[in-house]
């Protein structure tokens, strides 16, 4: 028999800090990330281990005996986030119709409740796993009882009696709570004795076994140490009680009660509609369809009773093709084409979809066009494969595509006109995406169709997987698909982006945001299909040459590390990287650990200890090299469109909540410009043929200029209106010297402190970056202030406006939502404020360059000039000019990106051109 004890809030508190850069949000704004963690984890590890009986333990409400003994006991925890607050009702329906029962005992921790528990059914011949990610809970390991903790980054380790003592160097699990009685928990406030750490507590328990032989025996100690102890004995014996887990509260162990049982899946999907969970309700869809076996399988969610298959509603909240009256038509013939085509040309707007037989719109073939008009009626035009045949019958609705005067309504439209393209149609008119609708309204949530529909319509669709199959090597091509089965899908596709739109529609005008939408985000659309369709063309040969180059460089950095560090290790080892450095070279003495109880070696850390040893400088290098040559260097060629030789990114409108174009197949945002590295990388990127250019135009430090815009503040203005070097002239004001007196230093560190500030960056982080002293880094922040005194004004009013309205807006009304604005803890409303101050700023800075796209798009349309826009990244724009239109170009270019709106200070973009990327930018 296996018990499984879960501890609630460790596992609550997990979750919702595992999203908190990016939670869960529903449609409603309630943060769902604490409630779907905990139910991802707490199936995932019933799935793992197949328990036999199972019980979850709660902190109750109200002070514990702790608390009564210690009124600082925790006392420095911030205050749960409300959003946890608010989600432990939900956790603990779940876990009701999951029918496991609930311990929580007043006066008594979760801990103390499980510590019993778990002895209790030791005794009754049970296997105990606790599943927790708190070290304390070592103290109650034993034969038969376990910790199952969850590491850092996803998986499991099961802590038996020798993993516990190996973890913590110990001879015995008692001795855990000694352990922590010396060196405190910072976490509980569990104060230890002051200066021991856990290895000056490890090397005093090796010596005298127990806190209370120490305390009888401080003649031995010698020095500080001697001191410390004899200074803190009382407080020392109160750590150890505070960090004792009790196991002899007051409550029984039921067996029977604790027996895992058939799941009230009704419940379970009353709750999961309602908290918009449809990954969950998918999965229980499919456990219930599932054949039962005659005995039990390992990681079976229903392994205790296979005698019948559970009944799962199939979204009985939801209406879907069935329930819904609907008139879908196929259309197969001349006439109804013509008379289609006409229906739709004599109508204002139409949605439309495409059906392919891939998922790249440059190389998939069309298999079907979907057309809708009214609510709950929509035509299929099935497409054939032969080219010829196909233009043909797609030529009958070109011309209510072409039109000009017409709306065209699509979810992910931009795939739509890039199939079309291939096909002779250029869709023209205006657009409305209900994709970049709903991300408009609602950044942070999802916004695929399935998901809108369900959470907009209250409508289930057609899963694509019903048509071609799951994902993998056995999905069928729609192209295979009997033609009425596809045009049911199709057909409804069209249906409800149509339906989507007459609800996003009203919702964009009194959201404020129609100008946005209309005249930025729409037109935009044409602009990144023209650029995916143009493509960048790339330097096989350069891109060779430089693999070979970076390889060789590669093997030879390799041999340097291993001299550096007298062995051969695998360098691609995190855990060997930290063995060498912290065991073998010692080059920093007080290390902390991960989760994973492995050294931290990511960027950050070296880049603290580079000073310390040259091997450090060394590993950064390679894998700066290692990363470049993986996901560029020798990427970029696979990622050629054999048909056209170039390179077809794919620009995403709904990806980043701040307003950005995102990128992927390659992701170009992240190429690093600046460094030696980047370089490598941007003079692959060439022009079309001899006739062109590459050019490149990007905006001089936007982000300040928007800033000393928003905040009005008169000294910054007037440093940009002079065409002042802005970092110099911040040093010369910080530092009270004038401007030909300010040193490079100098400089460098009131650029840190200019881009910092907009980030809300703390006296400690720069204090890190710029590796100076604390107090240094405090009176460069209180300089800066008093040199721009209406910045920090602007700072204070962004975080009240965010307050009272919940969201913060750009220059041009779009919205970023900061539900934690108000929290009332610290860390979760920190994030929240620094958001506050930096997306007005950088959603401004998209917005400007998503319209001067737009502007310099139209105008090389209207000239017809054979020159294009072929990348964006971030602030910058790189275009394929050809020689003789190159003055044209760069006058386009610069007059649209200086003057698409009027700041309180210039915009100003710089420019170059040449062979390839590199020597433009």
């Amino acid at each position: 028999m296996k018990l499984l004890l879960i501890d609630a809030y460790a596992l609550i508190y997990r979750s919702y800090y595992a999203f908190i850069k990016n939670p869960r949000v529903n449609s409603k704004g309630f943060n769902t990330s604490a409630i779907f963690g905990f139910v991802n984890s707490m199936e995932d590890v019933i799935k793992r281990e197949n328990p036999t009986h199972i019980a979850v333990g709660f902190d109750p409400s109200g002070p514990t005996f702790r608390h009564e003994a210690y009124e600082h006991y925790k006392a420095q925890r911030e205050e749960t986030p409300e959003d946890i607050r608010l989600s432990v009702p939900y956790i603990k329906d779940i876990i009701k119709a999951y029918n496991i029962p609930i311990l929580e005992i007043q006066g008594y921790e979760a801990d103390d409740v499980i510590g019993t528990i778990s002895h209790l059914a030791e005794k009754e011949g049970f296997e105990v796993y606790m599943m927790t990610p708190d070290k304390d809970y070592g103290q109650l390991v034993t034969e038969h009882v376990f910790m199952y903790r969850p590491k850092f980054g996803g998986d499991y380790e099961i802590l038996g009696k020798k993993e516990v003592l190996e973890k913590y160097g110990l001879t015995s699990t008692d001795q855990v709570i000694d352990l922590l009685g010396l060196m405190g928990d910072s976490s509980d406030n569990i104060p230890g004795c002051p200066g021991v750490g856990e290895k000056t507590a490890q090397k005093l328990l090796e010596q005298f076994g127990s806190i209370e032989n120490l305390l009888a025996n401080t003649d031995q100690l010698k020095g500080a140490l001697k001191k410390k102890v004899e200074e803190n004995v009382e407080q020392i014996r109160f750590s150890k009680f505070l960090a004792t887990i009790k196991t002899d509260v007051p409550v029984e162990f039921d067996a029977k009660a604790c027996v895992r049982e058939k799941p009230n899946d009704e419940r379970l999907i009353e709750i999961y509609t309602e908290l918009e969970f449809r990954t969950f309700i998918n999965k229980m869809k499919g456990e219930a369809k599932k054949p039962v076996e005659t005995a039990p399988v390992q990681g079976s969610l229903f392994d205790l009773f296979p005698t019948e298959v559970p009944t799962v509603p199939e979204y009985s909240t939801l209406a879907d093709l069935k329930s819904t009256p609907h008139e879908y038509h196929i259309i197969d013939n001349e006439d109804a084409y013509l008379e289609l085509g006409a229906y739709l040309s004599s109508h204002d707007f139409f949605a439309f979809d495409t059906e392919t037989d891939g998922v790249d719109p440059l190389t998939a073939g069309l298999v079907g066009l979907s057309f809708a008009v009214k609510e709950n009626e929509a035509w299929y035009v099935p497409i054939p494969d032969n080219k010829e045949e196909a233009l043909k019958i797609i030529s009958y609705f070109s011309p209510a595509l072409q039109d000009l005067n017409s709306t065209k309504i699509g979810q992910n439209i931009k795939f739509d006109i890039l199939v079309l393209r291939k096909y002779g149609v250029r869709v023209r008119g205006k657009l409305f995406d209900t994709m970049i609708a709903h991300y408009l309204l609602n950044p942070e949530l999802r916004h695929g169709m399935d998901y809108l529909a369900e959470t907009y319509l209250k409508y289930k669709t057609v899963p694509i997987e019903d048509l071609i199959g799951p994902k993998g090597k056995g999905q069928k091509s729609m192209r295979h698909v009997p033609i009425d089965q596809v045009a049911e899908y199709a057909a409804e596709d069209a249906d409800i982006t149509l339906k989507l739109r007459n609800y996003f529609a009203p919702e964009i005008e009194q959201a404020g945001i129609k100008s946005l939408f209309e005249d930025i985000e729409m037109p935009l659309v044409f602009v990144l299909a023209e650029m995916e369709y143009t493509g960048v063309k790339l330097d096989k040969a350069a891109l060779k040459q430089s693999s070979e180059e970076l390889t060789a460089e590669l093997i030879k950095l390799e041999a340097e590390i291993h001299e550096l560090a007298g062995m051969v290790f695998n360098i691609n080892s995190t855990k060997q990287v930290g063995e060498v450095l912290f065991d073998k070279l010692k080059i920093e003495e007080k290390v902390k650990k991960t989760k994973t109880g492995n050294y931290s070696t990511n960027e950050e850390t070296l880049e603290k200890l580079r000073s310390k040893h040259p091997i450090v400088g060394k590993l950064l290098e390679y894998r700066g090299l290692k990363k470049l040559l993986s996901t560029y260097i020798d990427a970029l060629p696979q990622l050629i469109n054999p048909a056209t030789g170039k390179v077809h990114t794919s620009f995403n409108q709904t990806v980043a909540a701040t307003g950005r174009l995102s990128s992927t197949n390659p992701n170009l945002q992240n190429i690093p410009i600046r460094d030696a590295l980047g370089r490598e990388i941007r003079k692959a990127f060439i022009p079309e043929n001899e006739d062109c250019l590459f050019f490149s135009a990007d905006y001089s430090q936007i982000e300040l200029r928007i800033m000393a815009h928003l905040s009005k503040d008169e000294h910054m203005i007037e440093a940009f209106r002079s065409g002042e070097d802005i970092h110099a002239s911040t040093a010369a004001k910080i530092y009270g010297i004038p401007v030909k007196e300010v040193n490079s230093d100098m400089r460098r560190k009131a650029k840190t402190a200019n881009f910092g500030i907009i980030y809300g960056i703390s006296v400690f982080g720069l204090a890190e970056r710029l590796t100076i002293a604390r107090s240094e880094s405090k009176e460069l922040i209180d300089g800066y202030f008093r040199t721009y005194p209406q910045i920090r004004e602007y700072m204070d009013e962004s975080i009240r406006i965010a307050k009272e309205k919940g969201y913060v807006e750009t220059i041009f009304k779009r919205k970023r939502f900061l539900p934690d604005i108000n929290s009332a803890n610290a860390i979760v409303r920190g994030y929240a404020e620094r958001n506050a101050i930096n997306a007005p700023i950088q959603g401004s800075a998209a917005d400007i360059i998503k319209l001067a796209m737009v502007r310099i798009h139209r105008r090389i349309q209207a000239k017809n000039l054979k020159s294009r826009m072929i990348l964006q990244v971030h602030d910058e724009l790189n275009f394929n000019v050809y020689k003789d239109e190159f003055d044209k170009i760069k006058q386009i270019v610069l007059e649209e990106m200086e003057n698409v709106i009027k700041l309180e200070v210039p915009l100003i973009a710089d420019c170059g051109s040449g062979a390839n990327w590199l020597e433009a930018h």
